[in-house]
């Protein structure tokens, strides 16, 4: 249940996820300013709520320092670096918060999230609270960690906001379309992460239709919709001639991607192990996945963000190598990975494997055989749960006896 769930749903029946308690209650910052005054530079970051929609919690983030914060919310810098790093660096971020309506477009807070968010460095910032910020800090499944929080009276810019001509343009540009918006961006070199954040704030779209969208909405929209549309054009690449395996470890977390040399489709498997975030208590490790094929698919997969934050980084490798071609990717989680740090840690760490040389073979069973070795659930539960491996395994056993 907790899996397939992820704090998100609830599907326990509690208000609220008793793992996601337990996790911000093992943290606590330890050096959080007693003040209501908060000034220093947001690298830039913003939150948007979900909960009430559309009359949601949103403002600003910003550690009490000046100078380059870039590292405190650019995930696409954080995969080498500890937890203890990632931690630190969410810790500093003190979130001052009000409500608002995600229509008003004229809201004071809209208008200045949507100025922070588009900057392409850090922004001074004063924010004013109506209280000091309680030391603690929110973990998620969608999001990165969030820092302290305290409800939010003013906010001032400390000066002038620097933003990318190409970020600009997309902002004013109220007749370009969301999608065709963050497109456009992507092509132009703006990381994913920073589109999430000006999605999120209602700076992209037909201005009749520009909307505040939750963060954890906005980022799996951007990796959707990029993906999606690399995958387009990678459906009439031709294939790769070989079978490809890519390896991974990083921070209790083993990463594979099998890359077939057929047409394009695409599945996305964790494998949880007992005394981890979404299988706190079980016996066994637990296998979930969701997948797709030629054609992509209509439902929102049950696996959740991960889904997609995976899906950009295959379909960013075959685009680059120019090339189509299955892609089936596992991902076990060891004991003592205990804390929900964001989809975020799927998608880098996704990127950073397909950096690495890959291992090559000619039959599917070849690639199976040697993964054997590498995983700690046995393979063969990992097969019995895939749909595209042993769709792999029936070709190649019908290709071997149409050859006699």
């Amino acid at each position: 249940m907790c899996l397939a769930c992820r704090g998100s749903k609830l599907l326990c029946g509690l208000s609220y996820c008793p793992i996601i308690v337990r996790a911000m209650i093992s943290i606590r910052a330890k050096s959080i300013p007693r003040t209501k005054h908060i000034y220093g530079s947001s690298p830039p970051s913003v939150f948007v709520g979900r909960y009430g929609y559309p009359k949601v919690f949103a403002g600003p983030s910003a550690p009490p320092q000046v100078g380059d914060t870039r590292i405190y919310d650019m995930p696409e810098s954080w995969v080498n670096r500890s937890l203890e790093e990632i931690f630190s660096y969410r810790f500093s971020l003190i979130t001052g918060r009000r409500k608002v309506d995600v229509r008003d477009p004229n809201d004071k807070l809209v208008m200045t999230l949507q100025e922070i968010a588009m900057a392409s460095r850090p922004a001074d910032v004063e924010l004013v609270l109506k209280k000091a910020p309680s030391p603690r800090i929110t973990f998620d499944g969608h999001l990165p960690p969030q820092g302290p929080i305290a409800p939010l009276e003013d906010i001032v810019l400390g000066g002038n906001v620097h933003v990318n001509p190409h970020v600009e343009k997309a902002y004013y540009d109220t007749d370009l379309k969301a999608s065709n918006a963050v497109l456009m961006l992507y092509s132009r070199g703006v990381p994913v992460t920073s589109i999430q954040k000006i999605l999120s704030v209602g700076g992209l779209g037909l201005k009749r239709l520009r909307r505040l969208v939750p963060t954890r909405w906005s980022i799996t929209a951007v990796d959707d919709m990029i993906s999606k549309e690399l995958i387009r054009r990678i459906r009439s690449l031709p294939m790769i001639s070989e079978y490809l395996v890519f390896v991974r470890r990083y921070l209790k977390n083993l990463f594979i991607a099998i890359l077939a040399p057929r047409p394009w489709s695409f599945e996305w498997m964790e494998g949880w192990f007992p005394q981890t975030t979404w299988n706190p208590s079980g016996l066994r490790p637990e296998i979930m996945g969701d997948y797709e094929g030629f054609r992509g698919r209509r439902t929102y997969p049950e696996i959740g963000g991960c889904y997609y934050a995976s899906r950009l980084a295959v379909a960013e490798y075959l685009t680059r190598i120019g090339r189509q071609a299955t892609a089936v990717l596992i991902r076990e989680i060891y004991p003592g990975f205990y804390f929900p740090i964001g989809v975020w840690f799927v998608r880098e760490n996704i990127r950073e494997l397909f950096k690495s040389s890959p291992l090559r073979f000619d039959e599917i069973r070849e690639a199976m055989d040697y993964l054997s070795g590498i995983t700690r659930i046995d393979f063969g539960g990992w097969i019995k749960a895939s749909v595209l491996l042993r769709r792999l395994m029936e070709e190649q056993d019908l290709l071997r006896w149409c050859h006699g």
